[in-house]
């Protein structure tokens, strides 16, 4: 870890421009799955996801993050066409909105493939947001160049249905930072701008739960990689296990605990469910550690 630690560049996605270091931007979580661990089936019809995102944007989230493929320890990999098939259409949706604010919310595709990715940037997303960091699809990465838009790449070990058994970790942020720069590495070896590559260290993917609690410890150890921090701590049953609160969506205190670590540690994005509640969480947590003289 002997880079020099950089201020991100700045991102500016359709109307707005994300000042990373100035404050704590809000991704709001949208699932058009039937099986995501917290909210799964309850937005997997259009005019429901519809309906989440117009809330979501209304509640004061910076970006939309539409996925159709359950990223859950155990979850089983649904077909790419039926991946296509469950965000594509919330995305044209969202950008044939008559509200304004909706039809022009950033909104990033939560996938690991290169086809869906390209679907979903042509439908109207503007960020891909892969879980596996570039390292499930061979094509992602490139494929990113080439449309040109911003990625998030997050650390994880195994599969989705695998990972909970691939937590034995020698030096746990030291590996998180190894994988995180070698991808940010090969994402500029592909083509794709340093300025437009955002990390997350995977909180629940391949984590124990007191692995979880030293990642939100030691956010800032992964400044020097010199990128954008996302954070998803949102409804994570490590904080159930704390709680003792087996419901994900009764998690929502825990989850503001979490966020508001995460924002002590240098967080820059925070990726959550409850998009008002951890707003407001993020507005008084940026007063406390972001407020300037």
């Amino acid at each position: 870890m002997t880079a020099t630690p950089t201020l991100p560049h700045p991102w500016t996605l359709r109307d707005r421009t994300f000042y990373w270091g100035k404050r704590t931007y809000v991704m709001g979580v949208l699932n058009t799955t039937p099986d995501s661990f917290s909210d799964g089936g309850q937005f997997n019809t259009l005019a429901a996801a519809l309906a989440q995102a117009q809330a979501l944007v209304q509640g004061g989230v910076d970006i939309l993050d539409i996925g159709g493929q359950s990223t859950r320890p155990g979850a089983a990999t649904v077909p790419e066409e039926e991946e296509v098939r469950r965000v594509v259409p919330i995305i044209e949706a969202i950008r044939r909105s008559d509200e304004a604010a909706l039809a022009s919310t950033v909104i990033s595709v939560d996938t690991t493939r290169a086809s869906v990715a390209r679907a979903a940037v042509r439908a109207g997303a503007d960020v891909v947001n892969d879980i596996s960091g570039g390292t499930f699809d061979d094509a992602m990465l490139a494929t990113v160049a080439d449309l040109g838009v911003p990625i998030i790449l997050m650390h994880i070990r195994g599969t989705p249905a695998t990972m909970q058994q691939q937590t034995d970790y020698g030096d746990l942020m030291g590996e998180i930072y190894s994988f995180l720069e070698r991808q940010v590495e090969n994402a500029i070896a592909a083509g794709v701008s340093q300025g437009h590559i955002a990390i997350d260290p995977g909180i629940g993917f391949a984590k124990s739960y007191p692995q979880n609690l030293e990642i939100l410890r030691q956010i800032p150890a992964l400044r020097p990689l010199g990128c954008p921090i996302l954070i998803g701590p949102s409804r994570k049953s490590f904080i159930g296990w704390i709680l003792d609160q087996p419901d994900p969506q009764r998690l929502v205190w825990g989850t503001a605990a979490a966020c508001c670590g995460a924002i002590a540690g240098g967080a820059d994005l925070l990726r959550v469910h409850d998009g008002r509640e951890m707003v407001e969480v993020a507005k008084v947590a940026d007063a406390i550690w972001r407020s300037q003289p």
